[in-house]
Protein backbone atom coordinates (compact mmCIF):
# COMPACT_ATOMS: atom_id res chain seq x y z
CA UNK A 1 0.00 0.00 0.00
CA UNK A 2 1.38 3.35 -1.02
CA UNK A 3 1.70 5.99 1.73
CA UNK A 4 1.71 9.73 1.15
CA UNK A 5 3.85 12.01 3.32
CA UNK A 6 1.97 13.93 5.99
CA UNK A 7 1.89 17.70 5.90
CA UNK A 8 3.85 19.25 8.68
CA UNK A 9 2.13 21.42 11.30
CA UNK A 10 3.67 24.44 9.56
CA UNK A 11 2.94 23.55 5.91
CA UNK A 12 -0.73 22.52 6.35
CA UNK A 13 -2.01 25.95 7.49
CA UNK A 14 0.00 27.60 4.72
CA UNK A 15 -1.58 25.36 2.08
CA UNK A 16 -5.08 25.97 3.42
CA UNK A 17 -4.53 29.70 3.54
CA UNK A 18 -3.18 29.72 -0.01
CA UNK A 19 -6.17 27.77 -1.32
CA UNK A 20 -8.65 30.09 0.46
CA UNK A 21 -6.87 33.17 -0.90
CA UNK A 22 -6.75 31.79 -4.44
CA UNK A 23 -10.44 30.80 -4.35
CA UNK A 24 -11.46 34.22 -3.00
CA UNK A 25 -9.41 35.98 -5.67
CA UNK A 26 -10.92 33.92 -8.52
CA UNK A 27 -14.44 34.37 -7.16
CA UNK A 28 -14.00 38.14 -6.81
CA UNK A 29 -12.58 38.50 -10.32
CA UNK A 30 -15.41 36.40 -11.72
CA UNK A 31 -18.07 38.45 -9.97
CA UNK A 32 -16.49 41.74 -11.08
CA UNK A 33 -16.26 40.53 -14.64
CA UNK A 34 -19.90 39.32 -14.69
CA UNK A 35 -21.21 42.54 -13.16
CA UNK A 36 -19.20 44.96 -15.25
CA UNK A 37 -19.33 43.42 -18.71
CA UNK A 38 -21.61 40.37 -19.01
CA UNK A 39 -22.61 41.11 -22.61
CA UNK A 40 -19.04 41.43 -23.82
CA UNK A 41 -18.04 38.10 -22.27
CA UNK A 42 -21.13 36.35 -23.51
CA UNK A 43 -20.58 37.64 -27.03
CA UNK A 44 -16.96 36.51 -26.92
CA UNK A 45 -17.88 33.00 -25.77
CA UNK A 46 -21.03 32.37 -27.82
CA UNK A 47 -20.99 30.89 -31.29
CA UNK A 48 -22.85 32.75 -33.99
CA UNK A 49 -25.68 30.84 -35.64
CA UNK A 50 -26.01 30.11 -39.35
CA UNK A 51 -29.42 28.45 -39.60
CA UNK A 52 -30.57 26.24 -42.46
CA UNK A 53 -34.34 25.72 -42.52
CA UNK A 54 -35.24 22.48 -44.25
CA UNK A 55 -33.24 19.25 -44.39
CA UNK A 56 -34.13 17.67 -47.72
CA UNK A 57 -31.61 17.32 -50.56
CA UNK A 58 -30.75 21.00 -50.89
CA UNK A 59 -30.91 21.97 -47.21
CA UNK A 60 -28.78 18.99 -46.24
CA UNK A 61 -26.21 19.91 -48.87
CA UNK A 62 -26.17 23.53 -47.67
CA UNK A 63 -25.71 22.52 -44.04
CA UNK A 64 -22.85 20.16 -44.85
CA UNK A 65 -21.09 22.72 -47.06
CA UNK A 66 -21.42 25.41 -44.41
CA UNK A 67 -20.07 23.14 -41.67
CA UNK A 68 -16.96 22.56 -43.78
CA UNK A 69 -16.43 26.24 -44.60
CA UNK A 70 -17.47 28.32 -41.60
CA UNK A 71 -14.85 29.85 -39.30
CA UNK A 72 -14.69 28.55 -35.69
CA UNK A 73 -16.76 31.55 -34.54
CA UNK A 74 -19.86 30.19 -36.27
CA UNK A 75 -21.91 27.01 -36.15
CA UNK A 76 -24.55 25.46 -38.40
CA UNK A 77 -28.04 24.78 -37.07
CA UNK A 78 -30.20 22.60 -39.29
CA UNK A 79 -33.91 22.80 -38.45
CA UNK A 80 -35.95 19.94 -39.90
CA UNK A 81 -39.12 18.26 -38.50
CA UNK A 82 -38.34 14.82 -39.96
CA UNK A 83 -36.24 12.58 -37.73
CA UNK A 84 -34.55 11.11 -40.83
CA UNK A 85 -33.62 12.33 -44.27
CA UNK A 86 -36.43 11.39 -46.68
CA UNK A 87 -35.16 10.02 -50.00
CA UNK A 88 -38.16 11.38 -51.91
CA UNK A 89 -36.93 10.20 -55.30
CA UNK A 90 -37.61 6.61 -54.19
CA UNK A 91 -41.07 7.23 -52.72
CA UNK A 92 -43.06 6.62 -55.95
CA UNK A 93 -41.30 3.25 -56.38
CA UNK A 94 -41.40 2.21 -52.72
CA UNK A 95 -45.11 3.06 -52.45
CA UNK A 96 -45.65 0.17 -54.89
CA UNK A 97 -42.71 -2.22 -54.50
CA UNK A 98 -42.42 -3.84 -51.03
CA UNK A 99 -39.36 -4.74 -48.93
CA UNK A 100 -37.27 -1.60 -49.55
CA UNK A 101 -39.30 1.25 -48.01
CA UNK A 102 -37.27 1.35 -44.77
CA UNK A 103 -34.15 2.23 -46.76
CA UNK A 104 -35.71 5.51 -47.93
CA UNK A 105 -35.26 7.07 -44.46
CA UNK A 106 -31.63 7.77 -43.64
CA UNK A 107 -30.31 9.04 -40.28
CA UNK A 108 -28.85 12.54 -40.12
CA UNK A 109 -26.25 11.36 -37.59
CA UNK A 110 -23.23 11.70 -39.90
CA UNK A 111 -24.23 14.97 -41.54
CA UNK A 112 -21.38 16.95 -40.02
CA UNK A 113 -18.81 14.13 -39.87
CA UNK A 114 -16.49 15.80 -42.38
CA UNK A 115 -16.45 19.08 -40.45
CA UNK A 116 -13.38 19.98 -38.41
CA UNK A 117 -15.65 20.36 -35.37
CA UNK A 118 -18.73 18.13 -35.80
CA UNK A 119 -19.97 18.62 -32.24
CA UNK A 120 -20.23 22.39 -32.72
CA UNK A 121 -23.15 22.05 -35.11
CA UNK A 122 -26.76 21.21 -34.25
CA UNK A 123 -29.78 19.49 -35.77
CA UNK A 124 -33.08 20.60 -34.25
CA UNK A 125 -36.13 18.35 -34.91
CA UNK A 126 -38.83 20.98 -35.35
CA UNK A 127 -40.79 23.05 -37.84
CA UNK A 128 -40.28 26.80 -38.14
CA UNK A 129 -43.55 28.68 -37.66
CA UNK A 130 -42.41 32.26 -38.05
CA UNK A 131 -39.44 34.58 -38.42
CA UNK A 132 -38.92 38.02 -36.93
CA UNK A 133 -36.17 40.61 -37.15
CA UNK A 134 -35.80 43.66 -34.93
CA UNK A 135 -33.08 45.91 -33.56
CA UNK A 136 -34.14 45.03 -30.00
CA UNK A 137 -34.56 41.25 -29.97
CA UNK A 138 -32.44 40.49 -33.02
CA UNK A 139 -33.26 37.79 -35.56
CA UNK A 140 -35.47 35.04 -34.15
CA UNK A 141 -37.13 31.89 -35.43
CA UNK A 142 -40.18 30.50 -33.62
CA UNK A 143 -40.53 26.71 -33.64
CA UNK A 144 -43.61 24.51 -33.31
CA UNK A 145 -42.15 22.62 -30.34
CA UNK A 146 -39.54 23.16 -27.59
CA UNK A 147 -36.10 21.80 -28.44
CA UNK A 148 -32.90 21.49 -26.36
CA UNK A 149 -30.67 24.45 -27.15
CA UNK A 150 -27.44 25.83 -25.61
CA UNK A 151 -28.37 28.11 -22.73
CA UNK A 152 -27.92 31.85 -23.08
CA UNK A 153 -26.23 31.77 -19.66
CA UNK A 154 -23.84 28.93 -20.35
CA UNK A 155 -22.91 27.28 -23.68
CA UNK A 156 -22.27 24.04 -21.75
CA UNK A 157 -25.86 23.55 -20.56
CA UNK A 158 -29.08 23.03 -22.50
CA UNK A 159 -32.49 24.53 -21.99
CA UNK A 160 -35.69 23.86 -23.90
CA UNK A 161 -36.91 26.71 -26.04
CA UNK A 162 -39.02 27.54 -29.09
CA UNK A 163 -36.97 30.64 -29.93
CA UNK A 164 -33.79 30.25 -32.00
CA UNK A 165 -31.60 33.32 -32.69
CA UNK A 166 -29.68 33.53 -35.93
CA UNK A 167 -27.06 35.67 -37.64
CA UNK A 168 -27.50 34.18 -41.13
CA UNK A 169 -30.34 32.10 -42.55
CA UNK A 170 -30.65 29.82 -45.57
CA UNK A 171 -34.23 28.94 -46.47
CA UNK A 172 -34.35 25.49 -48.10
CA UNK A 173 -37.93 24.52 -47.27
CA UNK A 174 -38.76 23.40 -50.80
CA UNK A 175 -42.29 22.49 -51.85
CA UNK A 176 -45.06 20.22 -50.60
CA UNK A 177 -45.83 17.22 -52.78
CA UNK A 178 -48.99 15.14 -52.57
CA UNK A 179 -48.60 11.75 -50.84
CA UNK A 180 -47.11 9.30 -51.68
CA UNK A 181 -44.62 11.71 -53.25
CA UNK A 182 -44.03 12.73 -49.65
CA UNK A 183 -44.88 11.38 -46.21
CA UNK A 184 -47.31 13.14 -43.87
CA UNK A 185 -45.33 11.82 -40.90
CA UNK A 186 -42.08 12.97 -39.27
CA UNK A 187 -40.94 9.67 -37.73
CA UNK A 188 -39.41 6.75 -39.61
CA UNK A 189 -41.76 4.01 -38.29
CA UNK A 190 -44.91 5.94 -39.23
CA UNK A 191 -43.52 6.88 -42.63
CA UNK A 192 -42.66 3.24 -43.35
CA UNK A 193 -46.19 2.19 -42.39
CA UNK A 194 -47.56 4.92 -44.64
CA UNK A 195 -45.73 3.59 -47.71
CA UNK A 196 -46.74 0.05 -46.80
CA UNK A 197 -50.40 1.11 -46.73
CA UNK A 198 -50.07 2.17 -50.38
CA UNK A 199 -48.36 -1.10 -51.27
CA UNK A 200 -51.13 -3.12 -49.65
CA UNK A 201 -53.92 -1.11 -51.26
CA UNK A 202 -52.43 -1.51 -54.73
CA UNK A 203 -51.57 -5.21 -54.31
CA UNK A 204 -55.02 -6.07 -52.91
CA UNK A 205 -56.93 -8.54 -55.14
CA UNK A 206 -59.94 -6.20 -55.20
CA UNK A 207 -57.86 -3.39 -56.67
CA UNK A 208 -58.46 -3.81 -60.38
CA UNK A 209 -57.97 -0.20 -61.54
CA UNK A 210 -55.51 2.43 -60.27
CA UNK A 211 -56.04 6.04 -61.37
CA UNK A 212 -53.10 8.45 -61.18
CA UNK A 213 -53.88 12.18 -61.29
CA UNK A 214 -50.95 14.23 -62.56
CA UNK A 215 -48.51 13.86 -65.45
CA UNK A 216 -45.34 15.06 -63.77
CA UNK A 217 -42.37 12.93 -62.76
CA UNK A 218 -44.13 11.22 -59.82
CA UNK A 219 -47.18 10.29 -61.88
CA UNK A 220 -45.18 9.05 -64.86
CA UNK A 221 -42.82 6.93 -62.74
CA UNK A 222 -45.64 5.39 -60.71
CA UNK A 223 -47.64 4.55 -63.85
CA UNK A 224 -44.67 2.71 -65.38
CA UNK A 225 -43.81 0.85 -62.18
CA UNK A 226 -47.43 -0.12 -61.52
CA UNK A 227 -47.99 -1.58 -64.94
CA UNK A 228 -44.68 -3.44 -64.91
CA UNK A 229 -45.26 -4.94 -61.46
CA UNK A 230 -48.99 -5.58 -61.91
CA UNK A 231 -49.59 -6.03 -65.66
CA UNK A 232 -53.09 -7.45 -65.07
CA UNK A 233 -54.32 -4.28 -63.34
CA UNK A 234 -55.63 -1.27 -65.25
CA UNK A 235 -53.59 1.89 -64.81
CA UNK A 236 -54.94 5.22 -66.04
CA UNK A 237 -53.07 8.52 -65.86
CA UNK A 238 -55.13 11.74 -65.95
CA UNK A 239 -53.37 14.97 -66.91
CA UNK A 240 -54.69 18.47 -67.60
CA UNK A 241 -52.54 18.99 -70.72
CA UNK A 242 -51.81 17.02 -73.84
CA UNK A 243 -48.08 17.23 -73.12
CA UNK A 244 -46.75 15.21 -70.21
CA UNK A 245 -44.09 16.83 -68.03
CA UNK A 246 -44.52 20.23 -69.76
CA UNK A 247 -41.44 21.78 -68.12
CA UNK A 248 -39.40 19.78 -70.60
CA UNK A 249 -39.16 19.72 -74.39
CA UNK A 250 -42.12 17.93 -75.97
CA UNK A 251 -39.81 15.13 -77.13
CA UNK A 252 -39.79 13.80 -73.56
CA UNK A 253 -43.58 13.61 -73.60
CA UNK A 254 -43.45 11.66 -76.85
CA UNK A 255 -40.95 9.17 -75.36
CA UNK A 256 -43.13 8.69 -72.27
CA UNK A 257 -46.24 8.08 -74.38
CA UNK A 258 -44.33 5.48 -76.39
CA UNK A 259 -43.36 3.75 -73.15
CA UNK A 260 -46.96 3.92 -71.90
CA UNK A 261 -48.10 2.22 -75.10
CA UNK A 262 -45.54 -0.59 -74.57
CA UNK A 263 -46.74 -1.20 -71.02
CA UNK A 264 -50.46 -0.66 -71.59
CA UNK A 265 -50.87 2.49 -69.46
CA UNK A 266 -54.10 4.30 -70.39
CA UNK A 267 -54.23 8.11 -70.48
CA UNK A 268 -56.86 10.83 -70.21
CA UNK A 269 -55.11 13.98 -71.46
CA UNK A 270 -56.18 17.58 -71.86
CA UNK A 271 -58.80 17.32 -69.10
CA UNK A 272 -58.27 18.79 -65.66
CA UNK A 273 -59.34 16.76 -62.64
CA UNK A 274 -61.39 18.44 -59.93
CA UNK A 275 -59.46 17.87 -56.69
CA UNK A 276 -61.89 17.16 -53.82
CA UNK A 277 -62.08 20.05 -51.33
CA UNK A 278 -60.18 19.66 -48.11
CA UNK A 279 -56.56 19.31 -47.06
CA UNK A 280 -55.89 15.85 -48.42
CA UNK A 281 -57.63 15.68 -51.79
CA UNK A 282 -58.56 12.07 -52.51
CA UNK A 283 -58.61 9.81 -49.43
CA UNK A 284 -55.42 7.94 -48.68
CA UNK A 285 -55.48 4.15 -48.35
CA UNK A 286 -56.76 2.87 -44.99
CA UNK A 287 -55.49 -0.54 -43.84
CA UNK A 288 -58.34 -3.06 -43.81
CA UNK A 289 -60.55 -0.97 -46.11
CA UNK A 290 -58.93 -2.01 -49.40
CA UNK A 291 -61.37 -2.69 -52.21
CA UNK A 292 -64.50 -1.82 -50.21
CA UNK A 293 -65.42 1.38 -52.00
CA UNK A 294 -64.96 2.71 -55.52
CA UNK A 295 -63.33 6.11 -55.92
CA UNK A 296 -64.13 8.77 -58.48
CA UNK A 297 -62.02 11.32 -60.32
CA UNK A 298 -64.34 14.02 -61.65
CA UNK A 299 -63.10 16.07 -64.58
CA UNK A 300 -63.97 19.69 -65.37
CA UNK A 301 -65.93 18.62 -68.47
CA UNK A 302 -68.30 16.62 -66.25
CA UNK A 303 -66.95 13.17 -67.09
CA UNK A 304 -65.82 10.74 -64.40
CA UNK A 305 -62.96 8.23 -64.20
CA UNK A 306 -63.71 5.51 -61.66
CA UNK A 307 -61.07 3.44 -59.92
CA UNK A 308 -60.32 1.37 -56.85
CA UNK A 309 -57.31 3.46 -55.78
CA UNK A 310 -56.60 7.08 -56.70
CA UNK A 311 -53.03 8.37 -56.47
CA UNK A 312 -52.71 12.15 -56.39
CA UNK A 313 -49.50 13.32 -58.09
CA UNK A 314 -50.37 16.92 -58.83
CA UNK A 315 -48.31 20.06 -58.45
CA UNK A 316 -46.03 21.44 -55.78
CA UNK A 317 -46.98 24.00 -53.14
CA UNK A 318 -44.18 26.25 -51.83
CA UNK A 319 -43.38 25.94 -48.11
CA UNK A 320 -43.30 29.67 -47.49
CA UNK A 321 -45.59 30.01 -44.47
CA UNK A 322 -42.97 31.06 -41.93
CA UNK A 323 -41.85 33.95 -44.16
CA UNK A 324 -45.24 35.57 -44.69
CA UNK A 325 -44.91 37.61 -41.48
CA UNK A 326 -42.14 39.59 -43.19
CA UNK A 327 -44.86 41.08 -45.41
CA UNK A 328 -47.23 42.06 -42.63
CA UNK A 329 -47.81 45.60 -43.83
CA UNK A 330 -49.67 46.39 -47.02
CA UNK A 331 -46.69 48.19 -48.53
CA UNK A 332 -44.53 45.09 -47.88
CA UNK A 333 -46.72 42.68 -49.89
CA UNK A 334 -44.79 40.96 -52.65
CA UNK A 335 -41.38 42.13 -51.48
CA UNK A 336 -40.27 38.74 -50.11
CA UNK A 337 -42.56 36.21 -51.79
CA UNK A 338 -43.55 36.41 -55.44
CA UNK A 339 -47.37 36.68 -55.34
CA UNK A 340 -47.65 34.93 -58.73
CA UNK A 341 -46.10 31.65 -57.62
CA UNK A 342 -45.34 31.77 -53.89
CA UNK A 343 -41.58 31.41 -54.26
CA UNK A 344 -38.99 33.61 -52.54
CA UNK A 345 -37.59 36.41 -54.68
CA UNK A 346 -33.81 36.07 -54.88
CA UNK A 347 -30.80 37.67 -56.48
CA UNK A 348 -28.43 35.59 -58.66
CA UNK A 349 -26.26 35.32 -55.51
CA UNK A 350 -29.23 33.50 -53.86
CA UNK A 351 -29.64 36.37 -51.37
CA UNK A 352 -33.17 37.56 -50.66
CA UNK A 353 -34.02 40.22 -53.24
CA UNK A 354 -35.64 42.35 -50.52
CA UNK A 355 -32.81 44.65 -49.40
CA UNK A 356 -34.06 44.56 -45.80
CA UNK A 357 -32.81 41.00 -45.56
CA UNK A 358 -30.34 40.48 -48.40
CA UNK A 359 -27.21 40.81 -46.23
CA UNK A 360 -28.08 37.88 -43.98
CA UNK A 361 -30.85 35.77 -45.60
CA UNK A 362 -30.68 33.39 -48.57
CA UNK A 363 -33.11 31.04 -50.32
CA UNK A 364 -32.01 27.95 -52.25
CA UNK A 365 -33.61 25.05 -54.05
CA UNK A 366 -37.27 24.72 -54.98
CA UNK A 367 -38.40 27.54 -52.68
CA UNK A 368 -36.24 30.09 -54.51
CA UNK A 369 -37.72 32.02 -57.43
CA UNK A 370 -34.41 31.71 -59.27
CA UNK A 371 -35.60 30.89 -62.76
CA UNK A 372 -34.13 27.39 -62.50
CA UNK A 373 -36.34 24.33 -62.82
CA UNK A 374 -37.42 22.68 -59.57
CA UNK A 375 -35.02 19.79 -59.03
CA UNK A 376 -32.33 18.69 -56.59
CA UNK A 377 -29.35 19.10 -58.89
CA UNK A 378 -29.69 22.86 -59.61
CA UNK A 379 -30.72 23.35 -55.99
CA UNK A 380 -27.52 21.77 -54.71
CA UNK A 381 -25.47 24.06 -56.95
CA UNK A 382 -27.34 26.99 -55.42
CA UNK A 383 -26.68 25.63 -51.92
CA UNK A 384 -22.93 25.51 -52.51
CA UNK A 385 -22.87 29.05 -53.93
CA UNK A 386 -24.98 30.41 -51.06
CA UNK A 387 -22.73 28.73 -48.48
CA UNK A 388 -19.62 30.29 -49.98
CA UNK A 389 -21.34 33.68 -50.12
CA UNK A 390 -22.27 33.44 -46.44
CA UNK A 391 -18.62 32.85 -45.60
CA UNK A 392 -17.60 35.85 -47.72
CA UNK A 393 -20.09 38.05 -45.88
CA UNK A 394 -18.79 36.79 -42.53
CA UNK A 395 -15.28 37.68 -43.64
CA UNK A 396 -16.41 41.22 -44.39
CA UNK A 397 -17.14 41.15 -48.09
CA UNK A 398 -19.98 43.59 -48.76
CA UNK A 399 -19.18 44.38 -52.38
CA UNK A 400 -21.67 42.57 -54.68
CA UNK A 401 -18.83 41.84 -57.11
CA UNK A 402 -17.16 39.71 -54.44
CA UNK A 403 -20.11 37.30 -54.22
CA UNK A 404 -20.72 34.37 -56.56
CA UNK A 405 -23.76 34.16 -58.82
CA UNK A 406 -25.64 31.13 -60.11
CA UNK A 407 -26.09 30.73 -63.84
CA UNK A 408 -29.43 29.13 -64.69
CA UNK A 409 -29.04 26.02 -66.84
CA UNK A 410 -31.62 24.28 -69.06
CA UNK A 411 -33.94 21.86 -67.31
CA UNK A 412 -32.67 18.28 -67.06
CA UNK A 413 -33.90 15.11 -65.39
CA UNK A 414 -33.03 11.47 -64.75
CA UNK A 415 -36.40 9.73 -64.99
CA UNK A 416 -37.29 6.08 -64.43
CA UNK A 417 -39.64 4.47 -66.95
CA UNK A 418 -40.03 1.14 -65.18
CA UNK A 419 -37.94 -1.02 -62.87
CA UNK A 420 -34.85 -0.96 -65.10
CA UNK A 421 -35.57 1.40 -67.99
CA UNK A 422 -34.72 5.08 -67.49
CA UNK A 423 -33.82 8.21 -69.41
CA UNK A 424 -31.44 11.11 -68.89
CA UNK A 425 -33.03 14.10 -70.64
CA UNK A 426 -31.82 17.67 -71.05
CA UNK A 427 -33.62 20.60 -72.65
CA UNK A 428 -31.82 22.48 -75.45
CA UNK A 429 -29.62 25.41 -74.44
CA UNK A 430 -30.42 28.40 -76.71
CA UNK A 431 -27.30 30.17 -75.42
CA UNK A 432 -25.25 27.47 -77.14
CA UNK A 433 -27.38 27.58 -80.28
CA UNK A 434 -29.17 24.32 -79.43
CA UNK A 435 -32.70 23.80 -80.73
CA UNK A 436 -33.14 20.10 -79.92
CA UNK A 437 -32.92 18.28 -76.60
CA UNK A 438 -30.30 15.68 -75.77
CA UNK A 439 -31.23 12.39 -74.12
CA UNK A 440 -29.94 8.92 -73.37
CA UNK A 441 -32.25 5.93 -73.00
CA UNK A 442 -30.87 3.32 -70.62
CA UNK A 443 -31.80 -0.12 -69.27
CA UNK A 444 -29.51 -0.39 -66.28
CA UNK A 445 -31.75 0.41 -63.32
CA UNK A 446 -32.38 -1.72 -60.23
CA UNK A 447 -35.56 -2.42 -58.30
CA UNK A 448 -34.32 -0.62 -55.17
CA UNK A 449 -33.02 2.30 -57.27
CA UNK A 450 -29.54 1.83 -55.80
CA UNK A 451 -30.65 3.26 -52.47
CA UNK A 452 -27.76 1.53 -50.68
CA UNK A 453 -25.36 3.95 -52.37
CA UNK A 454 -27.21 6.89 -50.84
CA UNK A 455 -26.48 5.59 -47.34
CA UNK A 456 -22.79 5.48 -48.26
CA UNK A 457 -22.97 9.02 -49.68
CA UNK A 458 -24.47 10.13 -46.36
CA UNK A 459 -21.49 8.60 -44.51
CA UNK A 460 -23.64 5.89 -42.89
CA UNK A 461 -21.74 2.62 -42.76
CA UNK A 462 -24.07 -0.39 -42.96
CA UNK A 463 -22.63 -3.82 -42.17
CA UNK A 464 -25.90 -5.73 -41.61
CA UNK A 465 -29.33 -5.46 -43.29
CA UNK A 466 -30.92 -4.70 -39.89
CA UNK A 467 -29.00 -1.42 -39.77
CA UNK A 468 -31.18 -0.02 -42.58
CA UNK A 469 -33.93 0.12 -39.95
CA UNK A 470 -31.98 2.61 -37.80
Amino acid sequence: MKHFPRLSLISAPLVVASVVFLFSFVLQMSMERNVQQPQTDMAANALKNVVVVGGSYVGKAAAKELANLLPPSHRVILIEPHTHFHHLFAFPRFAILPSHEHKAFIPYTSLFSSSSSPSSHLILPAKVLSLSTSSKSGNLLTLDRPVPFPSSLSPFSLEKTTKIPFDFLLCATGTRLSPPGTSPHDSKPLSISFLQSFQNAIAHPETKHVVIVGGGAVGVQMACDLKELYPAKRVTLVHSRQQLMPVYHERLSEIIKERFAELGVETVLGKRAVVPPGEGGWPLPVPGEEGKKKMEVRLVDGSVVEGDVVVQATGQEPNNGFLLGLEGKEEEKGRVVNPRNGFVKVKPTMQFADERFSEFMFAVGDIADSGAHKAARPGMVQAAVAARNVVKLIEGGKNPEELESVEVQPAAIHLTLGLTKNIIFRNPNPADGQTEPTFTLKDDGSADMGVDRLWVMNDIKVTRPQEYHL
